[in-house]
């Protein structure tokens, strides 16, 4: 969905929210504990390991909220990724409430951990601490632009994002074929390649082809492909993010995304078929995901079907009522309103 704002909080927003999608990591069996490098890895903690799994590679956003993440901040409380994801996480129930200013406070509180256990880690990891003082950064960015706009903002957010850059070339000094740092680099120099005129984003996507984990690094090279309209590649990389995140209901819901828009581009009615497979799959897993997200997915599911056999259905009012539902998850899939 393509925001109604200015281009500049489109932009200084996808920038900041960045870093919510590229926190998580894939787990990879011949890793200690590090799901990005195959060489050297770090000590990140296993209960850390065992959220940012359930979000990214399961897509299990309520397994991780409701007792992964309180976990491991009790137990590896030194670690940035735990308080960057807690950031997260609330910014994500901040989008679907922006009525509650104590989500806004607790995203703020958690961007400042960040920070904090960031430049303690400088100390014997310059290259993570340097990126995660990065991290922090980028998230202080998006709570400006949500409360002071992007009019006001703007000054004070970009001044923030010109720190962002500052920590990551700082990290890239150090080890510039890090995998996380070209993950997090990557997704970043993506989003400013779709989001300006005249911007290549070819320089982006190399920097992700060789970044890891692979399943969140072709993610991120199918939705730049999106956005660009170049549906074919886009497709071949949300299959490869696919194959190695199976289970991944944001993962479905991406394709169906994109089978919609080549739909509408190609005039192929079968690529719509193939999208409501998807959002099916995406919806199934409903109860796991922030409501928000899951009253989306349904929205677009509820318009795709409506193509597909010219039926009249209110999306909006269907949309509405998963919104309206109590609590911050997405009713179980039985509990969803019908379509057919």
């Amino acid at each position: 969905m393509i925001s109604r704002v200015p281009r500049s909080k489109r932009l200084l927003s996808a920038l900041a929210g960045a870093f919510a999608i590229t926190l998580g990591a894939f787990s990879l069996p011949s890793l200690a504990g590090d799901p990005f490098r195959a060489n050297s890895p770090r000590p990140i903690g296993e209960k850390t390991q065992q959220a940012f799994n359930a979000i990214f590679l399961e897509g299990n956003y309520r397994e991780a909220a409701e007792g992964l993440l309180q976990q491991a901040e009790a137990i590896e409380p030194n670690e940035p990724l735990v308080h960057a994801m807690q950031a997260s996480i609330a910014y994500t129930d901040w989008q679907a409430n922006k009525k509650d200013t104590a989500l806004l406070e607790t995203v703020k509180s958690y961007a400042i951990k960040t920070g904090e256990t960031a430049e303690r880690l400088k100390t014997t990891d310059a290259v993570r601490g340097n990126l995660y003082t990065a991290v922090s950064h980028g998230l202080e960015a998006a709570t400006i632009l949500e409360e002071e706009g992007s009019v006001r903002g703007a000054a004070k957010a970009l001044g923030k994002l010109q720190q962002v850059y500052g920590f990551l070339d700082a990290a890239e000094k150090e080890a510039p074929q890090d995998p996380e740092l070209n993950l997090i680099k990557g997704w970043m120099d993506l989003l400013i390649a779709v989001n300006l005129p005249f911007s290549d984003p070819t320089g982006a996507i190399a920097r992700l082809e060789v970044a890891s984990p692979s399943y969140l690094a072709n993610r991120g090279i199918a939705v730049g492909y999106r956005d660009l309209k170049n549906y074919d590649e886009a497709l071949k990389h949300v299959d490869r993010a696919l194959e190695a995140a199976p289970n991944n209901p944001e993962l479905h819901y991406l394709k169906a995304q994109i089978l919609v828009r080549q739909a509408e581009k190609n005039k192929l009615p079968d690529q719509r078929h193939a999208a409501k497979a998807d959002f099916a799959a995406a919806l199934t897993k409903s109860n796991q995901l922030p409501k928000g997200l899951v009253a989306q997915i349904f929205f677009e599911h509820c318009r795709n079907q409506r193509r597909i056999d010219d039926r009249d259905r209110n999306c909006d009012v269907m949309r509405d009522q998963i919104r309206d539902n109590a609590g911050r998850w997405g009713p179980a899939a039985s509990l969803l309103p019908a379509l057919d």
